[in-house]
């Protein structure tokens, strides 16, 4: 009586502990002092820490403006143009987080990343029939697939694939279902999945969306069933309900609408981040066996084209799941009896997502290139192979002692957890973590304590956010360590790249140490922070020269690179202004030659911070690769217009009104516009060579 949910109580709990246990000896995570490390301390690890940090100050939350107050001081980080994806999970981590401690939440995460994976194909397999030693084991390979498992913290959002099974049963019942009902299991089972792929990453919502279509195209052409039909429909209105609440800051609160992009993409992209079904086949060149790293290393050497290598690799079980599902999709094929489901949705995704697939026949004709990285539909790939191994053994072994068939499935989690592991992490480079860490929060401790609480702190070298190119030995995102490891400072780092409210920062760049002293304490700095992997010589020269100005007191880390060097900022600082407008749509991303060209309409922006309008004087040194002329716009008004040619020209404008918060003025020619050249971004109808604003605020002008 009491046997079977007992059994399943332990089934479960079983495999949750598994997989808890296979991530703590994977990364050594026994102890307190264990956890209170990050598993990553790099790059894009210290852009999801920020997020889950600023979710836990109260900053991230649904449906409200995405600004992040303690950073990209004084005016708070506007990353409404860049949204988080698992909104609730960055929130519940976030909270955990001022209980627990940073670092321990992350970690929490991850591990719960890789228990709600293996629950989710667990539950899914056993709706399928599958036997529960076999649905055991295929969860713990899933989860620890390769593709998901190895992107760590740096990819956190992608580590999440608990929605993957989910959705796919969603699909499976919508497709082929005779008792999917309004009130019922399966009407849950796809109103989960759309809750789950709605507010995650939106790569799994895209692929999971295109396999939802041709299920409701199987059923309007099929069986057609009204409530299959009906609750699929639903299901992936509901998706796309979820997705756009999770993100509607985007498209309600966004500051700059016609700003430049904060993520660069274009058509190479999809081809260079295209799945390649090679790569599924091909181990990593650092796998544990190492007749298999041989052919990973080979891979290297041989391909002159790496996007995100090794990461669709399905592992040896994976590989074994799919060429048995390719040998009896063709035995039916020749037998002309319907193809198994997994067999028809991975031939969907195979031909979507490949290089020179209908991803790059969207991107190249009809401009769809936000979705480069269409490896990413491996994890999907494997979900569907592996569900269908596991169910092929399930039936196989129906016939053996049940001890048997559990020493066959443990068999085959060991070996594939063998193979899909990365190697453990080097014991080395986790002290040297745990070193950074420490390091960087007694330094911040140091800082609060001369501080007062709400200090500002501007960060050198300048850097803009997200995915820029860091000078020297500086790595990206790496600006956030001070914010990660402070609790009431503000940082000048976190201004998102292209927009006008933070570009006052990179006026600053370049210019003497006594000018960029003073007119950081006119806007109340308290301190400078300076990271020396930024500079060629480690700062000596910027370090002496603040000494030498009377700016002696130092705060050092212990690892030496990060020095704090306190200011005195005004007791009645100044909001600062931008000397230049900002580059919005229309500019080519890069300079040439000095010169940013536009194509045609191009739009500049300026942020004032003021509570009422400026005044402002504006010089644009133009140049054209043929004569035409160019008008300047402003609300709606031309306010100037210059004959421009290859010689170049100036176009002044004195006196523009600017009300408070971002303005634009738009330059355009009415004469026609012709490519220059057969290579990229040679349609050209005029380049701005230098720019000058001067603004006056009661009538006395800031140089």
């Amino acid at each position: 009586m009491f046997l079977s949910p007992f059994s399943a109580f332990w089934r479960v709990g079983s495999l949750m502990l598994a997989a808890a246990l296979v991530w703590a000896a994977h990364y050594g995570r026994w102890t307190p002092a264990d956890w209170a490390v990050p598993t990553d301390y790099a790059g894009d690890a210290h852009e999801v820490l920020a997020r889950i940090k600023a979710a836990g100050e109260g900053e991230t939350w649904p449906l409200r403006s995405q600004e992040i107050q303690r950073l990209g001081a004084p005016f708070g980080a506007d990353w409404n143009a860049y949204p988080t994806p698992d909104k609730p999970l960055m929130l519940a981590l976030g909270a955990l987080g001022r209980a627990i401690g940073l670092f321990a939440a992350a970690n929490l995460g991850l591990l719960l990343a890789q228990v709600t994976a293996a629950l989710a194909f667990y539950l899914v397999a056993r709706r399928l029939a599958v036997r529960w030693e076999w649905a055991w084991a295929g969860a713990l390979l899933f989860a620890y697939t390769y593709h998901t498992f190895h992107r760590g913290l740096a990819h956190f959002s992608f580590v999440f694939t608990w929605t993957v099974p989910v959705g796919l049963l969603a699909v499976w019942l919508v497709a082929q279902s005779r008792r999917l009902r309004w009130r019922s299991g399966g009407a849950a089972v796809c109103g989960l999945a759309a809750l789950g792929l709605g507010w995650g990453n939106p790569y799994l919502l895209l692929f999971w969306g295109q396999l939802l279509v041709w299920a409701l195209v199987f059923q309007w052409f099929g069986p057609r069933r009204r409530e299959n039909l009906a609750i699929g429909f639903a299901t992936g209105v509901f998706a796309v309900a979820v997705f756009v609440a999770a993100n509607l800051e985007f498209w309600v609160h966004a500051q700059e609408p016609e700003g430049l992009p904060l993520l660069t993409r274009n058509y190479g992209g999809t081809e260079r981040y295209a799945l390649k079904p090679v790569e599924m086949f091909i181990p990593p060149e650092y796998h544990r066996w190492e007749l298999l790293a041989a052919l990973g290393q080979r891979y290297q050497r041989w391909s002159e084209w790496h996007g995100e290598p090794f990461l669709p690799y399905l592992g040896v079980c994976g590989i074994a799941g799919l060429l048995l599902l390719a040998a009896v999709a063709v035995r039916r094929l020749l037998a002309r009896r319907p193809l198994p489901g997994a067999a028809l949705a991975g031939s969907w995704l195979l031909a979507y997502a490949s290089v020179g697939g209908i991803t790059n026949v969207l991107a190249f004709f009809a401009g769809f290139q936000l979705f480069r990285a269409t490896n990413r539909a491996a994890v999907f790939l494997s979900a569907l192979v592996l569900f269908f191994l596991v169910g092929r053994l399930s039936r196989w072994t129906a016939g053996w002692t049940p001890a048997a068939r559990i020493a066959a499935a443990l068999a085959l989690a060991l070996a594939g957890l063998l193979d899909q592991l990365p190697r453990r992490p080097d014991p080395a480079q986790q002290e040297r973590v745990a070193a950074a860490v420490r390091s960087d929060a007694r330094l911040m401790a140091e800082v609060e304590a001369v501080l007062p609480a709400g200090a500002m702190v501007f960060q050198l070298p300048v850097l803009g956010f997200p995915e820029v190119v860091p000078p020297h030995r500086l790595t990206d995102y790496e600006h956030f360590r001070p914010y990660l490891l402070s609790e009431r400072l503000q940082f000048s780092y976190g201004a998102a790249k292209h927009r006008a409210r933070g570009r006052w920062q990179r006026d600053l760049e370049g210019r003497p140490t006594e000018e960029l002293v003073r007119r950081l304490e006119a806007a109340g700095f308290a301190a400078l922070h300076v990271n020396r992997k930024g500079f060629e010589d480690r700062a000596e020269r910027l370090l002496r020269e603040l000494e030498q100005l009377g700016y002696a007191r130092h705060l050092r880390s212990e690892l030496g690179n990060q020095v704090v060097v306190l200011l005195r900022p005004a007791p009645r600082p100044q909001l600062p202004l931008a000397r230049a407008l900002t580059f919005g749509q229309g500019w080519h991303l890069r300079p040439e030659g000095g010169v940013r060209w536009a194509g045609g309409r191009a739009v500049l922006s300026y942020f004032n911070p003021h509570p009422g309008p400026v005044e402002v004087d504006v010089r644009l040194d133009l140049v054209a690769p043929r004569a035409r002329k160019v008008r300047l716009e402003h609300a709606g008004r031309v306010r100037a217009e210059v004959a421009v040619d290859a010689e170049g020209a100036t176009l002044r404008v004195r006196g523009l009104s600017l009300p408070p918060g971002v303005s634009t003025v738009v330059l355009t020619s009415p004469d026609p516009v012709r490519r220059e050249g057969p290579g990229p971004n040679q349609l050209r109808a005029f380049g701005l060579r230098e720019q000058a604003v001067r603004v006056g605020a009661g009538g006395q002008f800031a140089d």
